[in-house]
């Protein structure tokens, strides 16, 4: 047993030496101001800094979160671990919650941070949730997924009405129609 902790800190600390690594080659900044200016183009009311600052936390936490749940396998093969309580977190929606938790912290005023939830509708699917972000005010479908757990830890990002392998729902009316619960802010 103290192999395997051994194992899992020499993983985290060689992942943190890895991120420390590609970010400093440039990768990471073409990244992060490319989602920037996806979260600038969401409208002409969003300011510039406001993306910026969005996009660079996206990236950062997605990255910190992968260090917190001892992130070393593909999502499916981690859920399972989380779910036998081998990991801490990692579940999607875990990722989702955290994610909205640090860009809410912002207090942004020209963005929303919202939250979805896909395959709630499909018994043979398992539900997948994610944090959103849109121009405030404007309805998620407008707005641009950020999915840390889909890559293992690695960001993906698309606009909602480009992410074709999800069906994205606002997660205040899956709950609604789960719980009997009226939605609010759709």
């Amino acid at each position: 047993m103290r192999w395997q902790n051994l194992f899992h800190l020499c993983s985290a600390l060689l992942l943190l030496a890895l991120s420390a690594c590609a970010g400093s080659t440039g990768y990471q900044a073409e990244d992060t101001r490319r989602l920037a200016d996806a979260i600038r183009a969401l409208g002409p009311g969003v300011d510039p800094g406001e993306a910026d600052r969005a996009a660079r936390i996206s990236y950062s936490h997605a990255r910190e979160l992968a260090i917190a749940y001892e992130i070393s396998d593909p999502p499916l093969v981690h859920n399972t671990k989380v779910n036998m309580g081998l990991k801490p977190r990692g579940l999607c929606w875990h990722w989702a919650e955290d994610m909205q938790k640090r860009l809410d912290a912002e207090n942004f005023r020209t963005l929303d941070i919202q939250r979805a939830i896909a395959n709630a509708d499909n018994p043979l699917r398992i539900d997948h949730s994610t944090a959103l972000v849109s121009a405030r005010g404007q309805p998620m479908q407008s707005g641009i997924v950020l999915d840390p757990w889909r890559n293992g830890g690695r960001l993906f990002w698309a606009r909602v009405t480009e992410d074709t392998r999800y069906d994205w729902q606002p997660q205040s009316r899956i709950l609604a129609k789960r719980y009997g619960v009226t939605p609010v802010g759709d």
